[in-house]
């Protein structure tokens, strides 16, 4: 029992630490990648290097996040093809340990890791997220047009040429603007208020309904309505865009506050889809690792180690294209969001029952 427990904590360190040595190289690999792009975005201000740098320091953990399973993989194959080049799994095998062992063991291992980096890791990263758009954000040219949702309702504020436009709404629901008030400025002067109690903003110019006018230049008159077209450079497309990064919620946020998130305006079908997105990640971990584990422990010979571990990573690339391509018809609503999520994880434990059987053969 003793020397089994040894045997286990001596292949689970060595997890870690190619989880660890891996999750390095490319945090190195993709700092300077955005450190690129930082630099780039700010050629026009006079923000010296720093500031690009804090900036991918900030958004490389999440990037990390998202490809977090293609890190697994890596790791798994690294700690794998080293065992079996330094001869150490044919010996830990004639202490009974067979290959499923091996994969159990990382397997449980990439499930909790995954776990930890949800609970754990996933909320600090969501709040660095928050803070690079919001300083990135405080460094756009444009600042003609803002949008914002708060506990207040809805506020816009847009300029259309001498015009400004300064919009409030209760709330929003799919299409619709509820309980609008719409106030009109030329010049800092107040020329115009619109009151009603829905705005249809799918598409320009607005469709709103049930309301009155108040042109200030006409005595004041009040003019009621039961449609009025509204010119805007805001659309529900547009809109959406604001809240498209949902890197910014965390784990935690989506499960606690999901309804409080869609009553806010954020999309609630994407809501759903990174809801089962982060529901999905242990498990898309642990089929990683058994991917990496069928492609390494298939065959005994060192020659053939090139040849699967680019077999492994082109069937890995195949597989994240996939899953990608299942997301989005989940959020084009071409299929239910949760077969689109978890359709490429049931398809990946077939395929991977199937091989680690004939691994275990072996």
């Amino acid at each position: 029992m003793i020397k089994n427990s040894v045997i286990n904590t001596y292949i689970v360190k060595e997890f870690l630490v190619s989880t660890f040595n891996v999750t390095l190289i490319i945090s190195a690999a993709g700092l300077i990648m955005n450190l690129r792009e930082e630099v780039t975005y700010f050629t026009d201000y006079n923000v010296g290097i720093m500031l690009p740098i804090a900036l991918s320091l900030m958004i490389i953990p999440s990037i990390l996040i998202n490809i977090f399973p293609f890190v697994i993989f890596l790791s798994a194959m690294w700690v794998l093809i080293k065992l079996k080049n330094n001869g150490e799994i044919l010996s830990l095998k004639t202490f009974g340990l067979s290959s499923t062992k091996f994969v159990y063991l990382l397997s449980v291992s990439a499930f909790f890791i995954g776990i930890i980096i949800l609970i754990a890791f996933n909320p600090i990263t969501s709040i660095m997220v928050k803070y690079y758009e919001d300083i990135k954000g405080s460094y756009d040219l444009d600042k003609s047009h803002l949008a914002s949702i708060t506990n207040n309702g809805v506020w816009i504020k847009e300029n259309i040429g001498s015009k400004t436009n300064i919009i409030k709404s209760k709330r929003i629901e799919e299409d619709l603007l509820l309980d609008i008030s719409i106030y009109s400025f030329e010049d800092d002067i107040l020329k115009e208020r619109i009151e009603a109690k829905s705005a249809d903003i799918l598409k320009t110019p607005w469709i709103v309904k049930d309301g009155f006018e108040i042109k200030l230049d006409n005595q004041g008159k009040i003019k009621k309505f039961d449609v009025l077209k509204f010119e805007s450079t805001f659309t529900k497309a547009k809109f959406n865009s604001i809240y498209s990064n949902l890197d910014t919620i965390s784990f935690l946020k989506i499960m606690t506050d999901f309804n409080k998130l869609s009553e806010k305006g954020y999309n609630e079908r994407l809501l759903s889809e990174k809801k089962h997105y982060y529901l999905s990640l242990p498990f898309f971990l642990v089929l990683m690792v058994c991917l990496a584990s069928i492609f390494t422990l298939s065959s005994n010979e060192k020659k053939q180690n090139i040849y699967y571990i680019i077999l492994s990573i082109i069937t890995c690339v195949v597989i994240f294209y996939f899953k990608n391509f299942s997301m989005a018809l989940g959020t084009t609503e071409r299929i239910p969001m949760e077969i689109s999520v978890w359709s490429p994880i049931v398809i990946l434990t077939l395929f991977c029952s199937v091989g680690i059987i004939q691994i275990n053969e072996k």
